[in-house]
C-alpha cells in the first residue's frame, strides 16, 4: 500500500522506483512483513518504516502524521481511515484500491483486507459455514475492528459485501 500511495502522489517515484512487490528502493534496507519491519524500527535508532496501524498501535511505535491530498497532515486512526475508505466508490467486484484519498480528514494510506471465496461450494455444510463466518465478520465482528487497530467497514461496503456473500451457492 505504501508503494501504491507513493506512486500515486509522485510520478517520478513511480518511474524511478516502480510499483508492485519488487521495487528498486533508492536507499535503505527492505524488510518483509509487519513483524520484521516493526522489529527493525524498534532496534535501529532513527529507523523509519511503514507498518500497518494495528502493529504500530500494539507495539507503541511512533506514528507520523502524513500530508494527504487536501494538504492536511493527518495521523492514522480508525476515524481517519474510515474517511479514506468511505470516500471511494465501490465497484461490483469489491476490489477497491485507495492510493490517495481526496477526503479532507482522510489518512492518505488506507486499504481493505480481502477474503477470496469460491462462488459455489459443492459441500453444502462447508459453503453454509463459510457464509455464516463471513456474515458474522461483516456484522457482529465489526465491533472488534477498532480494539484490534483496524478500521470498521463503511456501511456501503458492508451492504455490498453481504450481497456477495448471500450469492455464494452452497450444495
Amino acid at each position: 500500500m505504501l508503494i501504491a500511495h507513493l506512486s500515486a502522489i509522485n510520478p517520478e517515484w513511480e518511474a524511478q522506483v516502480g510499483t508492485g512487490l519488487n521495487v528498486s528502493w533508492p536507499a535503505g534496507v527492505g524488510i518483509k512483513a509487519n513483524a520484521g519491519v516493526s522489529a527493525q524500527i524498534q532496534q535501529a535508532e532513527g529507523a523509519i518504516g511503514y507498518v500497518e496501524y494495528s502493529y504500530a498501535k500494539k507495539l507503541g511505535l511512533p506514528i507520523a502524521a502524513l500530508e494527504n491530498q487536501a494538504g492536511q497532515f493527518v495521523e492514522p486512526s480508525p476515524a481517519t481511515g474510515t474517511k479514506g475508505l468511505a470516500a471511494v466508490e465501490i465497484p461490483e467486484n469489491l476490489k477497491v484500491f485507495v492510493p490517495d484519498p481526496a477526503e479532507v480528514d482522510a489518512y492518505p494510506i488506507v486499504t481493505y483486507s480481502w477474503i477470496l471465496a469460491y462462488q459455489r461450494y459443492a459441500d453444502a455444510a462447508q459453503g453454509e459455514a463459510l457464509k455464516a463466518v463471513l456474515k458474522w465478520g461483516l456484522l457482529e465482528g465489526q465491533q472488534f475492528s477498532e480494539p484490534l487497530g483496524y478500521v470498521p467497514l463503511p456501511p456501503a461496503m458492508v451492504e455490498q459485501a453481504l450481497a456477495v456473500v448471500n450469492s455464494i451457492e452452497a450444495g
